[in-house]
């Protein structure tokens, strides 16, 4: 029997994302992905694109609204970038890790969360990094964007228990991409954790199963 409900997934064509997508589908989800122009073709077969960038407010919209009835959202897209320390990163640097990272959550979110209530409720799934409880050196904006969208993705869960929405978080440690290889030649990728094995945890936190769950932090370190 194939299920109807529907998750918009962003950051889809990524290495997570990849893994999350084809993780929905196989459930028997349909699945919305919003995607830059000319990247369509990187998602798994299957998803449904929309072009849109996530940095800006009409366009999240017009995504959102394409994507018909939602039951679920997972907020993916984000990115990373270090530097120097505090007092070395230039503000921009530092403003630019929230625009990345914090911003496309806050815009698919609140687009979404009008259809989620009137559907009778749902999941939101959003991804931070355990960055954000163990902060490291030379990425403070990194962190912090990442720390505000646990905050942000708590505030969620708090202001939409009663509609029946909810909305908890996942705190990746150092995930096994072939970008994360290549940056760490001399790591042990046998300790990271696998993207097929967060995508389980975003499906749990996306069905019915995990209903009674909402304004988690999960834990997805691997053994890192």
């Amino acid at each position: 029997m194939t299920d109807t409900r529907t998750a918009l997934v962003t950051g889809g064509t990524g290495g997570l994302g990849t893994a999350t997508v084809t993780a929905f589908l196989e459930a028997g989800w349909r699945v919305v992905a919003p995607v830059r122009p000319g990247t369509a073709g990187r998602l798994p077969s299957g998803a449904v694109p929309v072009e849109a960038d996530l940095t800006d407010p009409d366009q999240v919209g017009a995504a959102v609204a394409q994507a018909g009835p939602l039951r679920a959202v997972v907020n993916l897209a984000g990115g990373y970038a270090g530097g120097g320390l505090v007092a070395d990163t230039p503000v921009e640097d530092f403003e630019a890790m929230f625009a990345a990272n914090l911003r496309p959550t806050y815009l698919v979110t609140a687009a979404a969360l009008p259809y989620l209530v009137a559907a009778g409720g749902g999941s939101i799934v959003c991804v931070s990094s355990r960055a954000a409880v163990a902060p490291f050196p030379g990425a403070a904006g990194y962190v912090a964007s990442k720390a505000a969208v646990l905050a942000f993705a708590e505030t969620v869960a708090v202001e939409y228990r009663k509609q029946g929405v909810r909305c908890n978080t996942v705190l990746p440690s150092v995930i096994d991409t072939p970008a994360n290889r290549a940056a760490q030649p001399e790591a042990d990728p046998g300790r990271w954790v696998t993207p097929e094995a967060i995508a389980k945890v975003i499906l749990f936190l996306a069905s019915d199963e995990s209903a009674p769950t909402s304004g988690a932090r999960v834990p997805v370190y691997g053994q890192a």
